[in-house]
């Protein structure tokens, strides 16, 4: 029979997800059949799963880190945001509804069904499942309904490991906070703790880990150091984006206020020749960028209002007359149309929208929505790509004709005559060793990453003996509890 147990975090960003992608890794790699699951994500950054879905990229880390392929099952519920108010609600991989943050509220306690559905499933194939909370706990004006945190491990009878963040000071008060605000309901679930991103001497640390359990009675499960290699894992929150590299090629990308699957980043700001500049808002865009690169947005037509109430769209209209290159994706791509046409309101307010204008393209957002893996080539170089599609809209016009990307026969993307302003549907195109080497060629540099997926297997493992050496996993094993199936 499986067991499970519960990562939750004394606040967001504390290194849940990698805790979890961490612990899974070891324990796989001492023979356990594991599987990860967070009952509800709330993210823009997606990925495509087997079953034809989506779930939290977060999520489908982990589940390469225990060899699985990602599964809907493993992220039951998943928020998109749409609008500082409003998030778009992907129940068991599809999407089910648009609501506020008020009136999800109200409903969420509907869908936990849904979620144990998913738990009990995964538990059926595991010996152990690691579950990872969202948020912290210790937001109690949340409780009511709860589905992702507390609600979820007294619906399924999980004990909880809850985990602070050293990094950001006042550790102690973030977990002992916790204790003391909990209803005592709610803090018998909690069984231990760890401290995660210590930089320094750990043991001077030791002190502070014997109040956190005098004053809790928890299990200390160990302090952990900043794991230094974080940056080659793919990121899952956008609050993780930073500018890396000092390369000879800068590549700039305008942070948009909904960028979505921004993965597409992550093998390029692993080449060493390469500098990823991520743009604030408030900032321009270098003048001596190589190549502008238009994220992926969970609101095309929202984005591209803030897009030029940042005035990006002069600065993108000057580096293209200097001679720059553009590449957009997804919703970037669909920005560097004549018009996007939203005749039914799908992002908002129905009407027909002027894009920037760099390709003669035009979109029409229809309400079915797109989401499947694919595999392909690169027209000019015959490198071969295997990229995910997961986008509403269709593109058509006369850039399309000179599409850049073949999938299964079918033609992808469209170009500008001069082949400086290209854009396509699809997200993951960069993972493919040989398709970037080709692509950066085109800048006057050769690929030097070499093996990029092979790179994110290796860190897998380094992170699993990360955990290996400190945390104390026999000591979680032992708390882990047989799942009532």
């Amino acid at each position: 029979m499986a067991k499970a147990i519960m990562i939750q975090g004394a606040g967001s960003n504390v290194g849940k997800s990698m805790l979890v992608a961490g612990i899974a890794r070891a324990l796989t790699l001492r023979g356990y059949n594991v599987a990860p699951f967070k009952p509800q994500n709330m993210s823009n950054n997606a990925a495509v799963t087997s079953d034809g879905g989506e779930i939290g990229r977060a999520q489908a880390l982990q589940a390469r880190a225990c060899g699985r392929p990602p599964h809907t099952d493993m992220n039951p519920v998943l928020l998109k945001p749409e609008t500082d108010v409003g998030a778009q609600v992907v129940v068991h991989g599809k999407r089910v509804a648009t609501m506020k943050a008020r009136d999800y509220g109200k409903t969420k306690s509907t869908l936990m069904p849904a979620v144990l559905q998913s738990f009990h499933r995964l538990a059926a194939s595991a010996d152990i499942v690691i579950i990872e909370g969202a948020g912290s706990p210790a937001e109690i004006n949340l409780r009511a309904g709860d589905i992702a945190n507390m609600g979820f491990a007294e619906a399924a009878g999980v004990p909880v490991v809850l985990v602070g963040d050293i990094d950001r000071g006042g550790v102690i008060a973030q977990l002992v906070g916790t204790h003391t605000v909990l209803p005592p309901e709610d803090r018998a679930h909690i069984k231990a703790f760890a401290v995660n991103k210590f930089r320094g001497d750990i043991s001077l640390f030791d002190d502070g880990a014997r109040a956190i359990a005098q004053h809790t009675g928890w299990i200390d499960l160990g302090t952990i150091p900043w794991f230094s290699d974080a940056h080659r894992l793919p990121a899952e929150d956008v609050m993780d984006i930073a500018s890396r590299g000092d390369g000879r090629v800068k590549i700039v990308v305008p942070r948009l206020s909904r960028i979505a699957n921004f993965d597409d980043l992550d093998p390029l700001a692993a080449e060493p020749d390469v500098t990823v500049e991520i743009v604030e808002a408030g900032r321009p865009l270098p003048c001596d960028a190589d190549l502008v690169l238009l994220p992926g947005t969970k609101s095309t037509i929202g984005d591209l209002a803030y897009l030029r109430a940042q005035g990006w769209d002069i600065d993108l209209a000057a580096h293209v007359r200097r001679g720059g290159h553009v590449l957009g994706i997804c919703g970037g791509y669909q920005m560097l149309g004549q018009w996007i046409d939203d005749p039914d309101g799908i992002e908002g307010h129905a009407g027909r929208h002027a894009g920037l204008g760099l390709l003669d393209i035009e979109t029409l957002m229809t309400p079915e929505k797109r989401v499947t893996e694919v595999t392909g080539y690169d027209r000019a170089s015959r490198a071969t790509v295997h990229a995910y599609e997961i986008h509403i809209g269709r593109t058509t016009g006369a850039d399309c004709a000179r599409a850049w990307l073949d999938i299964e026969g079918v033609p992808e993307g469209a170009a500008r005559a001069d082949g400086r302003i290209l854009g396509c549907y699809l997200h993951g195109l960069f993972s493919a060793d040989a398709f970037r080497a080709a692509y950066l060629a085109r800048f006057g540099i050769a690929g030097g990453l070499g093996d990029f997926e092979g790179g994110v297997e290796t860190t897998l493992d380094a992170l699993a003996a990360h955990m290996e050496t400190h945390m104390d996993l026999d000591a979680l094993l032992k708390l882990a509890q047989e799942v009532d199936l």
